[in-house]
């Protein structure tokens, strides 16, 4: 991972097959699930949910230049492949649900094989980790790399996650660790390679884990849930605007990884902990005393749900001001 970095040119070996072989080389795969009554190959996919569950979809984007730099080498298309599946798995987690079909929509300036395989191996690779089919989608020529994913899962009767349900005396928790996917993206935009924890950080940005157990093990634990996308003092705000409360958040609590605290000073930490994005951790409320480890995850507790609006920070006990930088598309 070391080696990724964003070129000026991709060199593209054109090629003059056409977008039904392409579907047909990379994505499709045989699939043996019975929900899979039809996949690829049809106008549209028939599935078979299982009897009596609530269906959860969710899509996202990738856009080349805005999700992630122009121009990615080969070996880097995989973990692009891996990346746009694992964001939309991490809000199928936020929902408490379990995954089980996908769709892509991806758009190419030109067609490179050599990109396409391994842009499909991470594709493929991310969807395997989770027991997901790939069950349609589109391939299409544009000015740019375009990639989208649907994915769709399952979630017992009226038992999914929402955003809206934290409650005054709750306590905010965030999972593992948050700011490196931030600090890796930068580095990669800016430094030269660097071996050790600057490798840890990029490599956290290009494959972020998608806490999908974790998800399903918070069903009835956790009153509200949403991913770290966008940062997680922006994305906590939505679930609390979300709820009709407000927090303290404790920002001594936060966890962040020894490979951030030795790449940046303190105040960098907290701006990619807080506004950086990318990690797709979960960040929940729940009126439990949860332990710190769940379904293998590390589970923090960072603040409380409040009855005031708005978040009010916390250091060391002391009220301090914090104004979120967070991404915000259009602005």
């Amino acid at each position: 991972m070391s080696q990724r970095r964003p070129c000026a040119v991709r060199r593209s070996r054109p090629s003059n097959v056409d977008e039904f072989e392409l579907i047909q080389k990379y994505f499709v795969r045989p699939d043996e699930s019975a929900s899979v009554i039809t996949g690829i190959g049809d106008d549209g996919a028939v599935l078979r949910p299982p009897m009596g569950k609530d269906l959860v979809t969710v899509v996202d984007t990738l856009v080349e230049g805005v999700h992630f730099p122009y121009a990615i080498k080969d070996f880097e298309a995989e973990p692009l492949g891996y990346r746009a599946v694992a964001v939309n798995l991490s809000d199928i987690a936020a929902m408490g649900a379990e995954p089980r079909w996908m769709t892509l929509a991806l758009t190419l300036a030109a067609v490179d094989e050599s990109w396409l395989s391994f842009f499909s191996h991470g594709l493929h690779k991310a969807a395997a980790e989770h027991g997901v089919a790939l069950v349609g989608g589109d391939v299409t020529r544009g000015d740019s790399v375009v990639v989208t994913v649907q994915v769709s899962g399952h979630v017992d009767p009226g038992r999914a996650i929402l955003r809206s349900g934290a409650r005054i005396g709750d306590t905010i928790y965030v999972s593992g660790e948050v700011g490196d996917a931030a600090a890796g993206l930068r580095l990669q935009q800016n430094d030269p390679p660097h071996p050790g924890p600057h490798c840890y950080l990029i490599d956290r940005y290009w494959s972020p884990t998608a806490r999908v157990g974790l998800g399903c093990a918070l069903v009835g634990r956790a009153s509200a849930a949403i991913d770290i996308s966008d940062g997680l003092y922006g994305d906590l705000d939505k679930l609390l605007t979300a709820s009709g409360v407000g927090a303290d958040l404790y920002l001594d609590k936060i966890p962040t990884s020894i490979a951030l605290k030795s790449s940046f000073d303190q105040e960098q930490q907290r701006s990619f902990a807080l506004s950086g994005g990318d990690d797709y951790e979960l960040c929940f409320t729940s009126s439990e005393q949860l332990p710190g480890e769940i379904a293998g995850v590390q589970v923090t507790a960072i603040g409380k749900v409040s009855k005031r609006p708005g978040i009010i920070c916390y250091d060391d006990g002391k009220v301090v001001s914090y104004v979120d930088g967070g991404y915000r598309h259009f602005q």
